[in-house]
């Protein structure tokens, strides 16, 4: 058994209650749906849940302007059902981690509708007021594709609120002690109902200051200190993941000296998978886990194949932002903000190779990985859907009406019908039974990887191949290592490799074995997890 911490050894599972399972006949997933379908997500080998916001919400941007941070919104069910769904993953052995949206609140939530109707109220400055737009002026606008600036002038208040996102979602005033108390009491209410921890969302923006550009400020860190000793202290054993788009070197403080968060996510390692897989180029992999610095012990990254459902191109150049545009979305629709809201399929044309190869190497690298909802079939998408509709469609459980979905006569999006991808043929009860289906391969490469402690949590050395396009290192945890090798091109290869001894190959179902002295070849796309005895 490892002494490692959990969190750095385990899969996660990115559930859209949404779009899970619909219970009741209305169209829309829900948690008692949900429930119906925990012993599913426990057969992917995955270790626990990250429930997307599921708090009352006007959903003018997918549940993250929460209304009330202690309620279920009603569509999914009541604070009893959640509370049913945590007792019924806990019994599987399955944990459940949440969305905590600290930066901002809806303008629908009720402290912001006491605070613009009235200024002497103590909710007033709960949020940040200004006279002018002009205060701030190095914060970046972070949307920049809808939102003219990060002030918006409320007719009511008589003055400007500050937001960082959408209008729709005015900022937390973090200056104020009341709000630390306020969100240290979100956290204790949603803990104490036995949640395994949270995502903090947007965590970089919680504080403004003139003269900088208003993210990563001291402030900021001195309270998610606040935020890791409540539940160091208090819920021992829980995690809290920070999510900040941001380099790798400039994440660092957020784990602070282990006292700050657990888990941060990686962003910038996601588009250079993409990048190295279509360019047939190991480098942009090499050189960005290169700028990755170490971290505090018990701590760890978090990696993904999409941001939820958007490759985001943040973190990369104009010029191949704009290359990654041309190559993975050439449709306009297929682009939001600054990034590509695809599904992980379409994306890769349906070739189960590069699928493969890509999943392979994501769930061999460093970092604790998530899977996300329909993936692990090879769901499709609807370009034509506004926003990120298209790729939160209705998971597609069989052949049935709205794919086994839902009994409603509409659906709240229509689930996926086209000629590739519809749920008349691409579904979970088609794949059950096909033993090279994109979900039995799921199935196959996590239980292979939690098998090896070296590919759960063992470090990483590079080793030569002699070719940009072969990828190899080496993941070591005691005893216990594995050579992983990639043809990122579509062309045979020799993969520059002899190996010493007699390997087996882990991601061969039939345990193939390469011969001690022999250079290894790889055919397109091919990937080796070898076992070194």
């Amino acid at each position: 058994m490892s002494d490692k911490p959990w969190y750095q050894e385990a899969v996660f599972f990115e559930l859209n209650i949404r779009a899970y399972r619909d219970s009741n006949g209305d169209g829309i997933g829900d948690f008692r749906g949900a429930i119906d379908k925990l012993d599913y997500i426990r057969s992917l080998g995955v270790d626990c849940i990250w429930v997307q916001p599921m708090y009352p919400s006007p959903l003018k941007d997918d549940g993250y302007d929460v209304a009330d941070y202690t309620g279920i919104l009603p569509d999914f069910g009541t604070l009893d059902d959640f509370r049913a769904f945590l007792d019924a993953a806990h019994a599987r052995g399955l944990r459940v981690v949440t969305d905590l949206v600290m930066n901002h609140c809806s303008e629908e939530h009720a402290w912001f509708q006491a605070a613009r109707q009235d200024r002497h109220s103590p909710y007033r400055d709960y949020f940040v007021w200004s006279d002018t737009p002009e205060k701030y002026s190095g914060a970046r606008i972070i949307f920049l594709d809808v939102e003219p600036s990060n002030w918006t002038y409320d007719e009511v208040a008589g003055q400007y609120f500050w937001h960082r996102f959408y209008a729709s979602q005015p900022d937390l005033n973090y200056e104020n002690p009341a709000v630390h108390e306020e969100m240290l009491n979100v956290l204790r209410f949603w803990l104490d109902m036995g949640i395994d921890g949270f995502r903090a969302d947007a965590v970089p923006y919680l504080y403004e200051r003139e003269g900088t550009n208003s993210e990563n400020l001291p402030e900021t860190h001195e309270f998610l200190k606040k935020v890791r000793r409540l539940v160091d202290e208090e819920y021992p054993g829980r995690v809290i993941i920070a999510e900040a788009n941001q380099w790798p070197e400039d994440l660092l403080p957020y784990f602070g000296d282990g006292d700050e968060f657990h888990v941060c996510f990686h962003f910038p390692i996601m588009p250079r998978l993409f990048m190295a897989l279509k360019s047939g180029d190991k480098t942009p992999i090499i050189d960005i886990l290169a700028r990755t610095p170490p971290i505090p012990p018990g701590a760890q990254w978090m990696t993904f194949l999409r941001n939820h459902d958007e490759l985001t191109l943040e973190m990369v150049t104009p010029e191949e932002r704009q290359w990654m545009w041309e190559q993975y979305a050439p449709d306009p629709r297929m682009r939001l903000n600054m990034g590509i809201r695809r599904r992980l399929t379409p994306l890769l044309d349906n070739d189960k190779r590069r699928w493969l190869a890509l999943n392979a190497l994501f769930l061999s690298l460093p970092g604790t990985p998530i899977l996300y909802y329909g993936d692990e079939i090879g769901m499709g998408e609807n370009i034509w859907l506004d926003d990120r509709h298209g790729v939160r469609t209705p998971m597609q459980w069989s052949a049935a009406t709205n794919a086994g979905f839902s009994e409603a006569e509409k659906t709240y999006q229509p689930v996926i019908d086209d000629a590739e991808y519809s749920y008349r043929h691409l579904n979970v009860a088609a794949q059950e039974t096909d033993a090279n289906s994109y979900l039995n391969w799921t199935r196959y490469l996590v239980a292979a990887r939690q098998a090896q402690p070296a590919l759960r949590a063992g470090t990483l050395a590079w080793v030569e191949t002699g070719h940009a396009a072969v990828l190899a290192f080496r993941r070591a945890e005691g005893d216990n290592r594995v050579l992983c090798v990639f043809n990122l091109s579509d062309t045979a290869r020799p993969s520059g490799i002899i190996p010493a001894t007699t390997q087996t190959d882990l991601l061969s179902r039939d345990k193939r074995s390469f011969p001690a002295g022999e250079e290894i070849h790889l055919s397109p796309y091919e990937c080796l997890w070898l076992l070194e005895n």
